[in-house]
């Protein structure tokens, strides 16, 4: 092994390593490995950033712009009205919502796909009495399987594409996914519906039996005038209780006061740290005559201007790693973060100075013109059953139409994919479909980076040799095996690699292997190429897999170890389809 070699794989070692740590943002890990490996002369500093410009980078960003585009046009909200319904049995609505997941992630980011639907099947939840936590994981499940349909569904199949174009000199085309993925996606949600729920642990906490969506930890402001003043925090407990919140403590000039503060005597500028659901916290505060701080420009709590609106944290939210007091949010947007929810954990630091995670629930209250730049700004998924952006309904059938065209015009081999959705992009600008102030804003790029990032890193890896002994050692552990055993042992790998990394990571680290692979045993590289595109969508096993695995894990009040007691099964079914619809589409 040569010197380049043993140099790149300790990169690789300490890079996988810090991913799965998960306590550094990925793309800053991406971007520092990337510098690293230029230093040591593995990659010419002239290329090094030659994967910003890279089709597959392009394409991701803009997938990710015209998904908001036909969202804000109203194209796909006519689905919400027929997937959910009280009186359903159990599997029917898993089942219809999985499907619904699966054909809205075939068109537009899964992410946005589980957002749409997520607070719908939340509120189905509450009418029907049952448990969220029994739902939440099928649908997110069916989200990540409907995203191997297309080429455009999830950014794996868009990193492979784009390296078979590369390698072979002509990418997998728009539809090129959709025999193996729909093979995959229908025993799948078939699975998740029947059988993959009955696996999860109903946790009635999560949502309780009358509505709840979770508790949130929030601070209550003692404004001037209040008749708690003079009070002991002890003498506001049969208040709380007949309002179904529980009062953790008091803060006093910045500082949390220890213990439950009972005895202390509640004084004007005072904190209370109280815990509940948000309709039973707004209750409280109001009959307690409290404030949050901001509300009181616009008739303090209880004015009739002001929203209360939960919104999700995703994993690659503006907002993960900082606190209320740094985001300023009141002076940046009139809105005030009133409380956080994290798998029903209480919170001993003060709710101001928290750090959010991806996954928290946050409460936001403000007047309802800033509710949505807020929590666009903020880079969360509101809740809400109600959009809040305004809905421009009279514009999806021209939406629908755009991209459509942009997809023909792809298909027919008229312009490449990038062009194409360019197009649309212009289109939806144009029409004011989507905002000029918000284009760039509506790019994950912390996504974006790692991409770029990595893909001279994975160059790098096939130019010394790497990928080529890596897969020299997997083609000898199975010298014995059928060229579909070796298939089925290469996306085992690459799954696994998923459960644990980001996905696009995988993707890229796997695809030159599968290559060097197909070429060691003399086969064809585009099954062990869509091999890899399928195993590395799916990450069942673990919360931190796929963005949609983290964003349910707080309303589900899921825990770590609840993702493979319905995951592992279905990973063991997308390799028992998944592998002979390989061989029979793509030959070896």
């Amino acid at each position: 092994m040569s010197t380049d070699l043993i140099m790149l794989f300790a990169i690789l070692i300490v890079l996988f390593g810090m991913l799965v740590w998960g306590r550094i943002r990925y793309d800053l890990v991406a971007f520092v490995a990337l510098l690293v490996t230029v230093m040591a002369g593995l990659i010419e500093p002239d290329e090094a950033f030659h994967g910003f410009g890279h089709p597959a980078v392009v394409i991701i960003a803009l997938v990710l712009i015209v998904s908001r585009g036909l969202m804000n046009s109203g194209a796909v909200e006519f689905i919400a009205r027929f997937v959910t319904s009280p009186d359903r049995a159990l599997p029917v609505h898993i089942g219809i919502m999985a499907v619904a997941g699966a054909v809205l992630s075939a068109i537009i980011n899964n992410v946005a796909a589980l957002a749409l639907l997520m607070s719908l099947d939340m509120d189905a939840a509450r009418k029907a009495k049952r448990a969220v936590s029994l739902t939440l994981m099928p649908l997110s499940f069916g989200t990540i399987l409907g995203g191997m349909i297309t080429l455009i569904g999830t950014p794996p199949n868009i990193v492979i594409a784009q390296y078979r174009q590369d390698v072979l000199g002509q990418p997998f085309s728009m539809f090129d996914f959709a025999p193996v993925g729909l093979a995959v996606a229908i025993t799948g949600i078939a699975y998740v519906a029947f059988i993959g729920w009955r696996l999860i642990p109903a946790r009635a906490d999560a949502m309780s039996l009358e509505g709840d969506a979770g508790l949130y930890v929030a601070e209550a402001h003692v404004k001037e005038g209040s008749k708690s003043i003079g009070l002991s925090v002890g003498e506001l407990y049969p208040l709380a209780d007949e309002n179904d919140v529980s009062i953790l403590g008091l803060a006093r000039q910045g500082k949390r006061l220890p213990g439950f503060s009972q005895a202390r005597e509640i004084r004007e500028g005072d904190f209370l740290v109280l815990e509940g659901d948000p309709k039973q916290i707004e209750a409280f505060m109001g009959a307690a005559e409290l404030n949050t701080i901001g509300t009181e420009e616009h008739g303090g709590l209880m004015g009739k201007s002001l929203s209360l609106v939960e919104a999700i944290v995703p994993e690659e939210a503006s907002v993960v790693g900082r606190t209320m007091l740094g985001l300023r949010l009141i002076q940046r947007h009139g809105v005030t973060l009133l409380g956080i929810s994290r798998q029903g954990r209480r919170f001993r630091e003060r709710v101001g100075h928290l750090p959010i995670k991806a996954g928290d629930l946050l409460l936001l209250i403000g007047p309802d013109k800033n509710i949505a730049a807020a929590s666009q700004w903020l880079g969360v998924l509101p809740l809400e059953n109600r959009r809040l952006e305004v809905l421009q309904r009279t514009k999806a059938l021209s939406a629908i139409s755009i991209f459509a065209a942009a997809i023909a015009l792809s298909v027919l081999g008229i312009t490449s994919l990038a062009i194409a959705l360019g197009l649309c992009v212009v289109a939806y600008l144009g029409l004011g479909i989507i905002g000029g102030r918000d284009f760039y804003a509506l790019i994950q790029w912390k996504v974006i980076v790692l991409l770029a990032c990595l893909i001279p890193v994975a160059a790098a890896l096939e130019e010394t040799g790497g990928s080529q002994l890596i897969a020299n050692l997997i083609v000898t552990q199975t010298a014995n095996l059928p060229a579909w055993g070796v298939l089925a042992v290469l996306m085992i790998i690459t799954m696994t690699l998923s459960d644990f990394l980001n996905n696009v990571a995988t993707a890229l680290i796997a695809a030159p292997i599968g290559v060097s692979v197909a070429h060691s045993i003399g086969a064809s590289p585009d099954p062990f190429l869509m091999g890899v595109a399928v195993a590395a969508s799916c990450a069942f096993l673990t919360p931190i897999g796929h963005k949609n695995n983290t964003i349910i894990m707080g309303p589900g009040n899921y825990k770590f170890g609840d993702y493979w007691r319905m995951g592992l099964m279905l990973e063991v079914i997308v390799i028992v389809v998944g592998v002979p619809m390989i061989a029979w589409v793509w030959p070896f």
